[in-house]
């Protein structure tokens, strides 16, 4: 009788550790269609209140703008969107972990006040790589995402001694919400390796940003941590990372994008870890979009655009989304009400000189008064997601 109590514990044990095992998986293909399945076309924008130019003063408790929030989601949800991509920062966290998970849930009863479900992105590799708390600049006028900011950033990225913090930033958020209906799937990085070639990593005076062999390197080992510290917690929700760009010599070069084994170590870390396939395309014909979307296609999953849309670049509304809606891919385009991170601004905007509102505006689709830059694509818009 004890032989056999000892036996069944053992069986039992053996039980939760495979449990633990298919938890810690990536999901199946046929796991992750019916997620998909389950939910309407999602169609909808990386979401950030106009009143803060980063996630720093979009979350930060003395500039938290409920009120702003609101409203901008009444916007949103009045032109059919259900889904808004939200990024997230571990300075926040670090700051106070209680509070900020409370400003998180209280951003989410707002948006699910409107019926909009929320993709977080934990870290990102574009723009500013010094972040810092506290009060956040004014935005430099006419300019392109002038105050957006790295997270971790590169104090963080490259020290590996640091990477405790960002695991118990990761695992916090994720234990905290990994039950929650209102967050519909988890985007744990965004653009990792972008070098910032034409805005922060051309200040060489400076040298805030590293080189791409070194933003690669230290970008890889996050990406591959940040993938486990997700998996050890399992959540109910899916997660992914976007491919963003084709080779490292020629970002529109994509035709590995197919094929894992000729990715970069980093992109292919990208690909073969998500349960979902999300993916930018600034593209300017919709040709150059269908030939993402097909090489995308080979991976047998859903697939989810986190960002498109950029006016005088030719990526429009009206070619792209259409097209995402006919395939059933979910689309998320940059930008949503016109505010101080200047996104109407194109990216050139680094190098060039503006020095007044641009007649077409490179992103965003909202006046700060909630009227739109195009009648004609907000009703093409409306048309689409009711």
């Amino acid at each position: 009788m004890r032989l056999y109590g000892i036996l069944l514990i053992g069986l039992l044990l053996m039980g939760v550790a495979v449990k633990g095992q298919e938890l810690g998986a990536r999901w199946s293909e046929s796991r992750a269609q019916q997620w998909y399945d389950s939910h309407d076309w999602f169609a909808g924008t990386n979401f950030n209140p106009s009143t803060a130019i980063n996630q720093l003063e979009m979350w930060q408790a003395e500039s938290f703008d409920l009120e702003t929030i609101e409203r901008e989601l009444k916007w949103s949800a009045d032109l059919g969107f259900n889904l808004h991509r939200v990024f997230l920062h571990n300075l926040v966290w670090q700051q106070n972990s209680g509070e900020y998970l409370e400003r998180i849930d209280k951003f989410l009863e707002m948006a699910d006040k409107y019926d909009i479900k929320i993709m977080f992105v934990l870290f990102d590799d574009v723009w500013d790589p010094l972040p810092v708390l506290g009060k956040q600049p004014d935005p430099f006028p006419h300019r392109h995402n002038s105050g957006w900011v790295q997270a971790p950033g590169r104090e963080y990225l490259e020290d590996a001694s640091k990477d405790p913090l960002l695991e118990a930033y990761v695992k916090g958020v994720l234990t905290r919400f990994k039950n929650d209906n209102r967050v519909v799937i988890w985007d744990l990085y965004n653009e990792p390796g972008n070098p910032n070639a034409n805005s922060y990593g051309a200040i060489s005076t400076n040298k805030t940003e590293l080189s791409q062999k070194e933003k690669n390197k230290h970008a890889l080992r996050l990406v591959s941590k940040t993938f486990k510290w997700a998996r050890d917690i399992g959540p109910s929700q899916p997660i992914t990372m976007g491919i963003w760009r084709g080779s490292v010599e020629d970002w529109n070069d994509i035709s590995a994008w197919d094929t894992p084994e000729k990715l970069s170590e980093l992109d292919r870390a990208i690909i073969i870890n998500s349960d979902v396939i999300t993916f930018h395309v600034y593209a300017n014909t919709l040709m150059g979009v269908k030939r993402r979307v097909n090489k995308l296609k080979a991976y047998n999953r859903p697939i989810i655009c986190t960002e498109y849309m950029a006016r005088t670049n030719n990526n429009l509304f009206e070619d792209v989304m259409p097209y995402f809606k006919e395939e059933n891919i979910g689309a998320i385009n940059w930008g949503f009400v016109s505010g101080k991170t200047n996104t109407i601004y194109p990216w050139e905007s680094w190098e060039k000189t503006f020095t007044k509102e641009p007649d077409i505006w490179f992103h965003d689709i909202l006046r700060k008064d909630g009227t739109p830059f195009s009648e004609a694509e907000v009703k093409l818009i409306r048309s689409l997601t009711k």
